[in-house]
């Protein structure tokens, strides 16, 4: 059964007031629905609408910068800032960290990685695959970060960085253990010759990943979300200090 957001979920994903939330519903400029008198939003439906927005188009009163279409993720970033916060959540939470662009290309280094990942990575493309595996969680939308297995079979979710109403990026946390791990033997098999290692030399580091319980897991789903918020206030107080920089001090 597909959820149904409330007006307020859409105002806090939107960054918009209700009153522009309803004024969208009521023009059938969001999928939405009327559930009594209240307004409620096919989660799916949103999905698939974000999906469709190369940028959000929001009303005239809140404009996008022309100019935010045409400017990479890294250069809205201060990379040293963002690595030490980033460093500091990925130990606070035991996990892998990662700020990407929507492409799933990394901007930042990883911070905290585990022992499987580590060894994994030293094999050439390795990079490449992880790259991948973040691209899809970026081209899915979904909402709310959630665990999805990745191309080890661990667990990992991503919050959404957004600049003004464009999505710019995203914090991926990952190398967390799934339910049912280490793999079996073929699983093993598997994923040593994707890479090109032998068996022997994954199964040495197989338990040297990211073991969270379930409240762990809701905290970091909460947290990577909140992380991914505080990079886009991080890049948004940069620019507009930048702007005022340009503009000079104001004329007497």
């Amino acid at each position: 059964m597909t959820d149904l957001l409330t007006a307020k979920e859409m105002q806090n994903l939107l960054h918009v007031d209700r009153s522009t939330i309803y004024r969208m519903a009521e023009g059938q400029r969001l999928p939405a629905i009327k559930v009594g008198k209240q307004w409620r939003f096919p989660s799916d439906q949103v999905a698939r609408w974000l999906a469709g927005q190369t940028t959000l188009k929001m009303p005239r009163s809140e404009p996008l910068r022309a100019e935010s279409n045409q400017v990479e993720l890294a250069d809205l970033l201060p990379l040293d800032c963002i690595q030490l916060m980033q460093d500091t959540f990925a130990e606070t939470l035991g996990v892998m960290l990662v700020v990407t662009d929507l492409t799933g290309q990394p901007v930042s280094a990883i911070s905290n990685p585990c022992g499987l990942f580590e060894v994994i990575n030293q094999q050439p493309g390795a990079i490449q695959k992880c790259v991948q595996s973040w691209q899809k969680m970026g081209a899915a939308l979904e909402l709310e970060p959630r665990l999805t297995p990745s191309h080890l079979g661990l667990l990992c979710a991503r919050g959404l960085v957004r600049v003004g109403s464009e999505l710019k990026g995203m914090v991926v946390a990952g190398g967390i253990a799934p339910q049912a791990w280490p793999p079996d033997p073929v699983a093993v098999q598997g994923i040593a010759t994707e890479f090109g290692v032998k068996p022997e030399q994954l199964n040495q580091h197989l338990t040297e990943v990211f073991y969270l319980d379930e409240a762990e897991q809701a905290k970091l789903l909460s947290a990577v979300q909140r992380i991914a918020n505080i990079v886009a206030h991080i890049i948004n107080e940069r620019r507009q200090m930048m702007g005022e920089v340009e503009a000079g001090p104001p004329r007497k």
